[in-house]
């Protein structure tokens, strides 16, 4: 059985939006499928996610975010633009998170596999035609900025 780790971390899932054809689309990519690979505490193997991660020792959320986005997508994110849209305390037998959901205002490139190890594509889609299976800490975010809600009640999965 996974060792408990007894301490709550703290991560980002952060939206990137772009209008294609007057369809609001949002950046997401798949996680590998072997959970090793996978680099989730949470989980995520195979599910489609949020870019994001974990916060760095010493970084600003916004900083973390915008590193966090760019280090899985080759996208950079102006960390100024970041709106907080999601806060949310994620739960599974073995993990412990807050998850700070943010929406990216200014952002340029095009999303490239870089780190082909945890994530195998990036896509965008209709916010409201999501894929499945949805990792759960993306999904809460995307849900919290849709209903214009900020915090979600303990999410454990």
């Amino acid at each position: 059985m996974e060792e408990v780790k007894k301490r709550v971390g703290a991560g980002f899932g952060v939206i990137l939006l772009r209008e294609e054809g007057g369809v609001s689309k949002v950046l997401l990519g798949k996680r590998h499928e072997d959970p090793e690979k996978a680099s989730s505490e949470l989980n995520g193997a195979g599910h489609w996610s949020l870019p994001g991660g974990k916060l760095d020792f010493g970084e600003t959320f916004e900083e973390g975010a915008a590193r966090e986005v760019f280090e899985e997508t080759g996208i950079k994110v102006d960390p100024t633009s970041l709106t907080l849209v999601s806060l949310a305390n994620e739960r599974v037998p073995t993990a412990h998170f807050v998850t700070m959901g943010w929406v990216a205002a200014k952002f340029e490139g095009e999303a490239q596999v870089m780190e082909p190890d945890e994530m195998t594509q990036w896509q965008w889609f209709p916010l409201t035609e999501l894929p499945e299976p949805m990792y759960f800490p993306s999904e809460h975010v995307i849900a919290n900025y849709k209903a214009g809600v900020i915090y979600s009640q303990t999410q454990t999965k």
